[in-house]
Order: structure tokens, then sequence, then C-alpha cells
């Protein structure tokens, strides 16, 4: 063999063998994710896809493509009976999620306190479960703010965290946990949980176990939204609305609202589900001062545009008006529910609408409430509002007596409906609506 024709047949050979290396890393980034992006990185405890490798205590990547809310809830007023919040003390909210991921960043609102907000420290942990206050070893992560353990948000404002590594479980309890080593002014809370908070003196927010934590209100306080690293993430779907949204009727601690049985349907798909409803919210006028939150028009930017991963949008808004607002012009309704719709789609997002429900029984009802609901849904099934619409009056609704919800799906109100009346408007919202172009089926 000559000189060259050695030197050929080398780097031949050498070529092959970075050609193999190649392919080998290659694969290896496919199957597992580079460590945040495979069906075995996207899982956590609670979740039944097998694990893979998960980097632990260093910050991951903030990329916004792959950010998705996991949870959220609208900040609905200042929380009675602590005018200057909760100095000392630690609070302890437990959230469940709908999709996981394998780094977390949350949110915090001091949105109706005049006075700004020191949190001394924060974490984030996976709960043991059952809506305790306990953590699952090995899983608490303390929190930063520009890479600093303390940070105050100003009055009015509101502070993301820094992202950290953490396998977050699907449909599994995060345990988020601030530090206010003095009072804040009053404090920005979500008011129909259904979920127990736990309260603590001193910088409890490392604790594991209980001892220290005693349970408080079923209200979330200064949290508002939850955010994943997830790299199959499809984005998320909001859902807007007031207490029928938020849940009430159904049981505490139990996740059983429409959007938690919604989010169940989507997980597969690694679809986020969002709950931006608010007791007793209006499509028209503010009521903050009773703690129902601003008006869907002024809170729709804060709590959907700008939700991380937002793809389309559930409204179920207009009761309230017609109950609690003296709203007599369902026009006036249904062009509060346009502008809503064409400020979504603007952004890009999908628009599916929710006919009223029945409220026959109901101390609020009389021929004029009920015509206005009437026309109101007559609109929205026209198509003249949303993209597609899900007839949610039609599906809870007494056949033999359409003004009241049917007794089975009554959470005994007349307004509300009950655990199985949220299970049905769950099922029956078609997945189709969320993504395609064609014309809804009802």
């Amino acid at each position: 063999m000559t000189r060259h024709r050695g030197y050929a047949l080398f780097g031949a050979l050498v070529a092959v063998v970075a050609l193999v290396c190649g392919v080998i890393i290659s694969g290896y980034g496919l199957l597992d994710g580079g460590g945040s992006g495979s069906r075995e990185d996207a899982g956590g405890s609670g979740d039944r896809r097998p694990h893979g490798r998960t980097p632990v205590g260093t910050a991951a990547p903030a990329s916004a493509d792959h950010w998705t809310g996991t949870w959220a809830a609208a900040p609905s007023g200042a929380e009675p009976g602590a005018p200057v919040g909760h100095p000392g003390r630690s609070i302890r909210n437990v959230v469940h999620t709908s999709i996981g991921g394998t780094s977390v960043r949350l949110t915090f609102s001091n949105l109706y306190s005049p006075t700004p907000l020191l949190i001394g420290g924060a974490s984030v942990a996976v709960g043991e479960g059952g809506g305790g206050p306990e953590a699952v070893a090995g899983t608490m992560r303390q929190l930063t703010f520009g890479r600093r353990a303390a940070v105050t948000v100003p009055p009015g404002g509101q502070i993301v965290s820094d992202p950290v590594a953490l396998r977050v479980p699907y449909a599994g309890d995060l345990l988020v946990t601030l530090h206010t080593p003095r009072g804040g002014g009053p404090v920005t809370y979500h008011r129909h949980a259904l979920q127990t908070s736990y309260l603590a003196d001193g910088d409890r927010t490392r604790d594991l176990d209980a001892a220290a934590y005693a349970p408080s209100r079923r209200v979330w306080r200064y949290l508002t939204a939850v955010d994943v690293l997830n790299r199959e993430a499809r984005g998320a779907v909001v859902a807007f609305g007031d207490s029928i949204t938020d849940g009430v009727g159904s049981g505490y601690g139990a996740n059983r609202r429409w959007p938690d049985v919604l989010a169940a349907r989507l997980r597969d798909q690694h679809i986020g589900v969002l709950n931006e409803g608010i007791g007793g919210n209006r499509v028209l006028s503010d009521a903050s001062a009773l703690r129902n939150g601003a008006s869907g028009l002024d809170r729709f930017q804060r709590d959907v545009l700008e939700r991380a991963g937002a793809k389309a949008v559930v409204i179920d808004l207009g009761i309230n008006d017609i109950l609690r607002g003296g709203e007599t012009d369902p026009a006036r309704i249904t062009a509060g529910l346009r502008e809503l719709a064409q400020r979504a789609r603007a952004r890009g997002l999908r628009v599916i609408g929710s006919t009223l429900t029945p409220f026959g029984a109901h101390r609020g009802y009389n021929a004029v409430t009920e015509s206005v609901r009437d026309r109101v849904n007559e609109e929205i099934r026209s198509g003249r509002v949303f993209d597609e619409v899900v007839d949610f009056d039609k599906v809870v609704r007494d056949p033999y007596a359409p003004d009241r919800i049917r007794p089975v799906y009554d959470s005994g109100d007349g307004l509300h409906p009950s655990e199985a009346g949220y299970r049905v408007m769950g099922r029956y919202l078609s997945l189709r609506l969320l993504e395609d172009r064609a014309p809804a089926q009802l």
C-alpha cells in the first residue's frame, strides 16, 4: 500500500467514525430530549410516563417558545380581614397542575395593594398530594427574582420568578410558599379557591413537613400563574368566566370544576388548561369592591392574552351582568362578548363561547332576567359573536323546564352546577372546536 493510499483510507475511516458518532448523539437527543423535551422528561411524580434524567438545583433555560401555563387563578380582590397582609408569616398555596414539565416559574401579584410587597423568600415543591402542605423529599426549590432571594413587588404590580429546574408532575399538587417579613398592605387573593391554603410563623419556606403550618382559608394569596418548560407542550386553553368556571358548587380539594374535566381530556395531548374564572365576575362592570374582580373587558389582557402559551380561550361570562349588574339590554352584553372575541382573534387565539346556563330556580330569576338570558343566547348561537359555540345551556337544562338546571346537575342553589353538571360540561366541549376551523355541529 502506498503512503497516499494509506492516508486516504485513514481519512475515510475517520469520516465513518464521525458519522456514526453523530448518529448516536442525534439519536440520544431525540429519545432523551436533551434533558427537557422527551415524553420521559415531560412527566413527574404522579405521572405514569417513565422518568428520564432531570438536572437538579440548576436554572433551566428560559425558552419562550416552550413555556406553557399549567395553572392560573385570576386576582379577584383584596382579602378581607388582612388590611396589612400577613407580616412575619409564611403563606403556602396548594395548586393542582394540568400538564407537567422539567422547569417552572411563578407569577406573584400585588394588584390590589397601594403598598409595596416585600417577599423575603419563596419556594416551590411537589406536594405529597391530598391538598396538604407536605412536600415530597428532594423537590424543594428556592425561588429567585433576578438572581436575588428577596424582591419587592410594586403597588398594583406583579413579579415573575426566575425559572428553576423541577420535575413538575402532570395532574399533581405543587406547594408555592412565600415569606412576607413585614406588612404589604391588602393581600391580593383569589376568593373561591376551593383549596385550603396554609400559614406558618416565621420563614418556613423550606419546610418539607407540615409541623409549622396550620390550615388557613380556602383562598389563594398572591400567586396568579404557574408556567412549565415542556418541549412537548402544544399550548394552553384559557377558561375565562365567572363562578361557574371557578367551580362553585363542586367539592373542596376535589379538582372537579369543568376546566379540570377538560384538562384531564387534554393531558395526553400536552395541552395546559388555565382557569381564569372569578365568582361574581361580569363582562361590563367592575366588581373588585365585592371581591368579584375587575370586569371581563378590563382583565382580559392580563388574565388571557398574557398567559404563557395561550392558543385558545373558552368564554363563559354574562350571567352576573344580568343577575347582579342589573343589565337589561342583551345587546350591551353581546357587544362586550364580541369585543373580547375580537381582541383574542387579534392575538391569534381560537375563541369558543358558551351559552348562558339556566337559573330558573335561583332567587334572581324573573321574566325580565330570563328574557335577557334568552336573547343573549340567541345571539351567541347565531355565530355572530364567537368562532365556535359550546352550548352549555343545552347540556345542563331540564328538558321539561328549560329555564332550570336539570335536578341531577344542580348543586342546590338553582344557579351553579353540581359536580355531575361540571363533569358533563367538561366532557361536552368538543376538542375539535379548539383546533380546526370547521363550523360547530351542536
